[in-house]
């Protein structure tokens, strides 16, 4: 398993999930994981957004069945989760552990993720406004970039980026074009 792809999003992905938190097994309703390329080590997001959190899949038995590794980044942390939505990434496995890039907080008013960027996309999005501010999230290297935004003590967006894995081999866009438009 590396340690990560080159798709930020898989295509083709259709149906809901269900997960056994307890048995790590996922169950799938109208999917077809299998035919749309899901394998172990992708990075499975559960819910919109985020809302349930993010696992890595540690095998694939079919279209409808698959398995995680773990539910330590998953709420809730017990029973089961059902009829969620889900994407997949092939984004850099340590991102799950490092807080940096979980879950939005919404709290603090700070959204954080990690998003495969294209050349095109890269030069794009240093021309383009977000929440009022030009060029808010131009970054500097295509690949895996990791992006942190939040409202400072003045009120005024601000955007953090790092690259974490550079390249211009990135495909199957997921849909960050509010912030990574692609033309």
């Amino acid at each position: 398993m590396a340690l990560w792809g080159n798709k930020d999003s898989l295509s083709n992905l259709t149906g809901t999930i269900a997960i056994n938190l307890s048995t790590n097994v996922v169950t799938g309703t109208g999917t077809s994981f299998t035919t749309a390329g899901i394998s172990t080590g992708d990075f499975l997001v559960v819910g919109t957004g985020s809302t349930y959190g993010q696992a890595i899949v540690s095998s694939v038995s079919s279209q409808t069945a698959l398995s995680i590794g773990s539910t330590q980044f998953l709420i809730p942390l017990s029973g089961a989760i059902t009829g969620a939505g889900y994407t997949v990434s092939q984004k850099p496995k340590f991102t799950l552990s490092d807080g940096q890039y979980n879950a939005p907080d919404v709290k603090s008013n700070r959204f954080s993720a990690v998003f495969g960027v294209d050349t095109a996309e890269t030069g794009i999005a240093r021309t383009t406004t977000f929440g009022g501010k030009s060029g808010a999230f131009g970054v500097s290297h295509a690949g895996w970039v990791g992006v942190t935004t939040y409202v400072d003590n003045h009120g005024n967006l601000r955007v953090k980026s790092e690259t974490l894995v550079a390249g211009n081999y990135v495909t199957e866009d997921a849909g960050d074009d509010s912030r990574f438009p692609d033309s």
